[in-house]
């Protein structure tokens, strides 16, 4: 399901790209090369038509990656995580056990 997810997402991403590639934000691109007001197909309509072309994919966008939230395979079992683990196999005392403090200072005068 993740997978139909993903595909829709980058089918999305590339028809969002190219209607907006086809768009000019100056007024030209593709609804200036209609010219002419009263065309069934006119400038205006055009621009309206990229317009919510351009809305439309961008809401299915984020609608299709809320989704996709949804459908990501998890592992649901009841296993602890390795650091989880570690800290419940050893404790504070058992750490210090074997440490001894004046070897250790011993140990680090005659580094220097």
């Amino acid at each position: 399901m993740y997978t139909l997810f993903a595909i829709l997402i980058i089918i999305t991403c590339v028809l969002l790209i190219l209607i907006i590639m086809i768009q000019n934000p100056k007024g030209g691109g593709l609804s200036s090369a209609f010219g002419g007001g009263n065309q069934i197909m006119g400038a205006r309509k055009t621009s309206d038509f990229l317009e919510k072309t351009t809305w439309t994919l961008a809401i299915l966008l984020v609608s299709l990656a809320l989704l996709s939230n949804f459908s990501i395979p998890r592992n649901n079992s009841d296993e602890q995580s390795i650091i989880e683990n570690s800290q419940m196999e050893t404790s504070d005392e058992e750490l210090f056990d074997n440490f001894n403090i004046e070897n250790e200072i011993n140990n680090s005068d005659s580094l220097q």
